[in-house]
């Protein structure tokens, strides 16, 4: 459950804030922005499927996620193919990511 609600996560909060580089970024239509605020609602509320009992934590936790999500927007939606640098990049953000949801805790954590 946990790798879906990052998925879920990832997804809507660069749709919501790709709607909103849309509208001011690229000329589109304000009507862009309300897909924009409805996927920024789900990556709110997706977040909050984590499995934790700190919040912080899921959202740190997330943020190597993000930062491989928005690598593969940019290859998948904007067509740049990501360089060395982004791959690596999003490997050392999954790893700070994998240390902080399985490293051990103890039972006050």
């Amino acid at each position: 459950m946990t790798l879906f609600a990052y998925i879920v996560a990832a997804l809507a909060e660069i749709a919501g804030c790709f709607a909103f580089w849309a509208w001011l970024r690229l000329d589109k239509s304000p009507l862009w922005l309300i897909p924009g605020v409805v996927a920024l609602i789900l990556f709110a509320w997706a977040l909050t499927w984590i499995e934790t009992s700190h919040a912080g934590r899921a959202y740190a936790a997330y943020g190597g996620v993000y930062i491989t999500a928005a690598i593969l927007w940019l290859w998948a939606v904007e067509g740049a193919r990501p360089d060395r640098w982004d791959l690596i990049g999003g490997a050392v953000a999954l790893a700070g990511t994998a240390i902080i949801l399985f490293g051990p805790r103890s039972a006050s954590a």
